[in-house]
């Protein structure tokens, strides 16, 4: 099964000093302009994977569930990630997001709108979208 199929992805981002840290995440297709495929998802420009891609942009990524266990029989992808919060893409992976989960994406800007209401904390939600482009090999 190819990774424009998944429909999560276990994304390890890395901490400064090294350590990695695995985050189940939702997972679209896209096709940049350049016409090559690339991958992508939304999250909030207040999360921790988001802050990491900010100082390391390399990232593993793997086939996984809904709870980050990874697949059986797969093996880990180097890929690099990019930010983007406006434009082309941004456009796309929102689109693609809405089409591929449905009703999840409302369930779930609901669900993180009551978070930030009973924290009491205003929290972005899909605020940012993240490009991840596989890494071609040697």
């Amino acid at each position: 099964m190819a990774l424009a199929d998944e429909k999560y992805v276990s994304f390890t981002t890395y901490r400064r000093n090294g350590t990695p840290v695995a985050t189940p995440v939702w997972w679209v297709s896209i096709v940049g302009e350049d016409g090559a495929e690339r991958f992508g998802f939304w999250s909030s420009s207040s999360s921790g994977k988001v802050k990491r891609l900010r100082s390391d942009p390399k990232v593993l990524v793997q086939p996984s569930d809904g709870r980050g266990r990874v697949r059986s029989g797969t093996s880990p992808a180097a890929a690099a990630a990019q930010l983007v919060t406006d434009g082309a893409d941004f456009d796309a992976i929102t689109a693609a997001v809405k089409a591929k989960y449905g009703v999840l994406t409302s369930i779930t800007r609901f669900l993180a709108k009551a978070n930030g209401f009973i924290k009491r904390k205003a929290i972005p939600y899909a605020d940012v979208c993240v490009v991840v482009m596989p890494d071609p090999g040697p």
